[in-house]
């Protein structure tokens, strides 16, 4: 008979998903940044990269805390979500829209990990993990400041240039 599975369990095999994704996102940012044709949105991407990794050390804590292994989970969303940034980059590639192409893929990025580490807290908190609690919140808040960062540049600039042409 199978284990029964526990909000413990859904904890760690979230943290791993959130964990693979957070090294493909560290790992795609450089071609975005690249990419990108503004140098707002160059620079934005070079933040995040340092932020991504930073984010990458704070997982690693919470795998600490709970005595597991820093280890991933494939994780199809990201795998998809990264896959249509990389088709952004190739259809609109030196195109006026590239860069609010970029900047919609980046938030899709950032949507997708505002819910795991919203969910992540939720149950670290349930869970009694208060420690875990605050190293995923100080995440989330970095994420949901980097959306409204890009909001910031896509409504600043990059949609209107790609609306122009």
């Amino acid at each position: 008979m199978a284990k029964e599975k526990t909000l413990d369990d859904l904890f760690l095999d979230t943290l791993k998903d959130i964990y693979y994704a957070e090294r493909k996102i560290s790992k795609a940012l450089p071609k975005m940044e690249r990419a990108a044709q503004s140098s707002d949105l160059k620079a934005a991407f070079a933040k995040h990269r340092e932020e991504t990794e930073m984010q990458i050390e704070r997982l690693q804590q919470v795998f600490e805390i709970l005595g597991k292994p820093a280890r991933g989970k494939t994780c199809d969303a990201i795998e998809g979500i990264i896959a249509e940034g990389e088709e952004i980059m190739d259809e609109f590639k030196g195109t006026p829209a590239l860069d609010a192409g970029l900047i919609s893929a980046a938030q899709a990025v950032e949507h997708y990990e505002i819910t795991r580490y919203g969910t992540l807290k939720r149950w670290a908190t349930v869970l009694g993990m208060d420690d875990a609690a605050k190293l995923l919140d100080q995440t989330l808040q970095e994420e949901s400041k980097t959306d409204s960062n890009l909001t910031k540049l896509a409504d600043s600039q990059a949609n209107e240039m790609a609306k122009a042409a």
